[in-house]
C-alpha cells in the first residue's frame, strides 16, 4: 500500500512558540510585542493540547469584546477545517476530530467573568490581557480550570505594552525579570481532609516573543518593521517593536518626562511657601492623598509651580487593589502625616477631595466621618477635561510648573500609564489606575494658571469658590495680579 505523505498543518516556529508548547508552567504570559505570532502561539497550543487529551480537552478563547475574536476566528478556520473539526457559528465552538472543544468567547464587563463559574476548563486563552483593567475576571476564570480525568490544565496569556491593563500585566508577568524565562512560584499551605498539611504552589512565567522571532511574517513582509516606526512616537514604536513595557502605548500623558518632572525627596522647600493637599478617595479601589508646596519665585523652581512632597496611597500591593481602610481609620492616617510638617513649623492652608465624598447616603458621608477625627476637605472642582488641560499646561511649561519628589512612586508610576479613552479621546481612560493622577488633577484645577500668558506674566487665578481659600491666599493672588498688571504697563 502507497502511503501518502502527511501534510504538516501547522508547526511552531523556533525559539518562543516552541518554548510556549513545551512549557509545562500552569500560567504562562506569551508575547509582549507586535508581530511575534502571539496568536498563532494560542491556536498551535490548542491544536496540540486537543490532540493529546482528545475528548478531556476543554477550552475557551477570551477576548475583551466580540469584534475583538474575528482574527482568531478566521485563523482557525484556516486550518482546524484540515483537521477534520467542525465550527457551529451559533455556539462559536469548535469540535475537534478527536472530540475536544474550544469556544470562542468574550468579556466586555468584569462581572461577565461571573457567567463562567462552575464550568470545567482544561485551557483557558486570554488574548490581549492589557485590555482589561484589572485581575479580577482572569482569576475568576482561573477557578475554571479543573479536570476530572485528570488533564494538565493551565492558562495562556497575549498581550502588549498600554491598555488599561498595562500595569497589572508589568507587575505580575514583567517586573520580575523583563527578559523572561524566570518561573514565579506562589506558595501556601493547604489542610487536606485527613488532617494533613501539605504546600501547594501555582507557577507563572513570561516568554517574551518579538517581530524578530516570527520569521514567517517578517521575511514574507519586511516592510512591516518600517510600518511599525512610521507608527507614530518613538514611545510607541519602541513598546511595539520592542516590547518596552517602560515605553507606554497610547499614554494620556506622553508629556510626563521622569528626568523633567521628578526630583530628589532631599530638594530643600522653604517653609514659607503656601501649603496644601488633595485627596481622590476610593476603597475596593485605591485612595490617594497628596501634599503640595507652591513655589513664589524662591528658591529652586519657577514661581506658581506646584511640588507633591508627599502621597499616601492606599492599595494591598496590587496594581488598581484598595486596603477597604474606613474613612475613620485613613482620616487618622492623614492626620498622621499632617503632624510632621506641623511639627516642621509647615501649615497646611487647605485641603480638597474628590466631591464624592460629600455624598450623604442614609447615614453621614465620608467628609463627615474624616471631619470628626479632625480631618477636614473642602470639594475639588472635578471638571475633568479642564483639569487634564492644566496638568498639560504644567508639564510642558519650559521650565516645568508640576514636580514630584521621588517619595510619591504610585504618581509617578501611574501618570506615565494611564491611556487615552477610546470613546472620548480628549479624556483618559477612567477604567485604569488613575487615583493619583485624579488627586493631582485636584490639585492642578485648585491653581489654574492663565494659560494666555507666559513667564513672569503668568499668574494665580483663585477658584470661583473661595471657601478654601485662607485670608493670606486671597490676599497673594490680588497682589500677584497688581504686579503682573504693572510689569505690563496697565
Amino acid at each position: 500500500m502507497i502511503q501518502r505523505p502527511q501534510e504538516i498543518i501547522w508547526a511552531p516556529q523556533e525559539g518562543p512558540q516552541t518554548a510556549l508548547l513545551q512549557c509545562p508552567v500552569f500560567e504562562v504570559f506569551y508575547g509582549g510585542a507586535r508581530g511575534g505570532g502571539k496568536t498563532d502561539g494560542m491556536v498551535g497550543d490548542w491544536i496540540q493540547h486537543s490532540s493529546l487529551y482528545g475528548e478531556n480537552a476543554v477550552g475557551i478563547f477570551v477576548r475583551r469584546n466580540r469584534t475583538q475574536l474575528s482574527e482568531v476566528i478566521a485563523r482557525t478556520k484556516q486550518l482546524f477545517p484540515k483537521l477534520g473539526a467542525r465550527y457551529n457559528e451559533t455556539k462559536s465552538e469548535w469540535r475537534m476530530q478527536g472530540g475536544g472543544r474550544l469556544r470562542f468567547v468574550y468579556l466586555e464587563h468584569d462581572a461577565d467573568a461571573e457567567n463562567y463559574q462552575g464550568h470545567n476548563y482544561t485551557r483557558v486563552y486570554i488574548e490581549e490581557v492589557t485590555n482589561f483593567p484589572s485581575p479580577g475576571p482572569i482569576n475568576k476564570l482561573k477557578a475554571t480550570l479543573r479536570s476530572a480525568a485528570g488533564v494538565p490544565v493551565g492558562m495562556r496569556l497575549t498581550g502588549n505594552p498600554g491598555g488599561p491593563g498595562h500595569n497589572w500585566v508589568k507587575a505580575r508577568y514583567i517586573d520580575p525579570n523583563p527578559r523572561g524565562f524566570t518561573v514565579i512560584k506562589d506558595t501556601e499551605s493547604v489542610m487536606l481532609t485527613s488532617g494533613k498539611l501539605i504546600e501547594v504552589s501555582l507557577e507563572r512565567v513570561f516568554i517574551p516573543s518579538k517581530l524578530w522571532d516570527n520569521p514567517r511574517l517578517l521575511d514574507n513582509q519586511p516592510q512591516y518593521v518600517l510600518q511599525l516606526k512610521q507608527t507614530g512616537s518613538e514611545a510607541l514604536v519602541k513598546a511595539w517593536l520592542d516590547g518596552n513595557w517602560d515605553m507606554i502605548q497610547g499614554a494620556y500623558f506622553d508629556d510626563f518626562d521622569p528626568t523633567r518632572h521628578i526630583i530628589s525627596s532631599e530638594t530643600p522647600l522653604p517653609k514659607h511657601w503656601t501649603r496644601f493637599r488633595a485627596m481622590d478617595w476610593g476603597s475596593a479601589r485605591p485612595f490617594c492623598v497628596g501634599w503640595y508646596a507652591v513655589s513664589d519665585g524662591s528658591g529652586n523652581f519657577p514661581r506658581d509651580a506646584l511640588i507633591k512632597y508627599r502621597e499616601f496611597y492606599g492599595w494591598n500591593g496590587n496594581p488598581n487593589v484598595g486596603l477597604k481602610m474606613n474613612a475613620a481609620a485613613v482620616a487618622e492616617a492623614i492626620n498622621q502625616r499632617d503632624e510632621l510638617d506641623r511639627k516642621a513649623g509647615l501649615r497646611l492652608s487647605y485641603g480638597l477631595a474628590d466631591p464624592s465624598i460629600f455624598i450623604e447616603d442614609g447615614g453621614p458621608s465620608i467628609a463627615e466621618m474624616m471631619l470628626s477625627r479632625g480631618c477636614q476637605w473642602a470639594r475639588a472642582d472635578n471638571k475633568r477635561i479642564p483639569g487634564w488641560q492644566q496638568m498639560h499646561v504644567r508639564l510642558q511649561a519650559e521650565p516645568p510648573l508640576l514636580y514630584f519628589m521621588d517619595c510619591c512612586e504610585h504618581t509617578a508610576r501611574t501618570i506615565a500609564t494611564v491611556q487615552h479613552s477610546e470613546s472620548k479621546p480628549e479624556d483618559l481612560d477612567t477604567e485604569g489606575e488613575d487615583h493619583a493622577v485624579d488627586e493631582t488633577r485636584y490639585a492642578c484645577a485648585s491653581r489654574p494658571l492663565v494659560t494666555s500668558l507666559s513667564g513672569d506674566d503668568r499668574v494665580w487665578v483663585p477658584p470661583k469658590t473661595i471657601e478654601r481659600m485662607t485670608f493670606n491666599d486671597l490676599v497673594a493672588a490680588s497682589r500677584a495680579k497688581r504686579l503682573a498688571a504693572e510689569n505690563r504697563g496697565f
